[in-house]
């Protein structure tokens, strides 16, 4: 899997990083009907190309470029975007299953502000 959204997207859901893919590989977008439902995007792992373009637009440093990169307080997330696709209510339902866990199991790291949460991974 190349690249993973992690906890600084939830509820922000910026969608800079969408306007740069080449493969429009990250949902939801803005203009599909799951974006209103979604707490956080997800990138899609077998339509991605590993370019990296997705990781300097996202404006709150939420996107790591390998699953070795992800902090281990994000890995649950790895799965989340391992499993999300876009239209399918099944999957799309376990992504958001565990996103909810996450934030569950995460207090004092989802009371950090989205854009400062990226920093805060290193000491939660």
């Amino acid at each position: 899997m190349p690249f993973i959204i992690t906890d600084p997207c939830i509820e922000t859901k910026d969608t800079a990083c969408v306007d740069v893919c080449p493969v429009d590989c990250i949902h939801p977008r803005k203009d599909e009907a799951e974006f209103a439902q979604a707490t956080m995007l997800y990138i899609h792992p077998e339509e991605c190309i590993d370019c990296g373009a997705c990781v300097p637009a996202c404006p709150v440093a939420a996107i790591y470029e390998s699953i070795d990169a992800t902090p281990a307080n994000q890995q649950d997330l790895v799965e989340a975007n391992g499993v999300y696709r876009n239209g399918d209510a099944e999957t799309m339902a376990k992504a958001e299953e565990i996103v909810r866990a996450h934030i569950a199991a995460q207090p004092a790291l989802m009371a950090v502000p989205a854009p400062e949460r990226q920093a805060a991974h290193a000491t939660h």
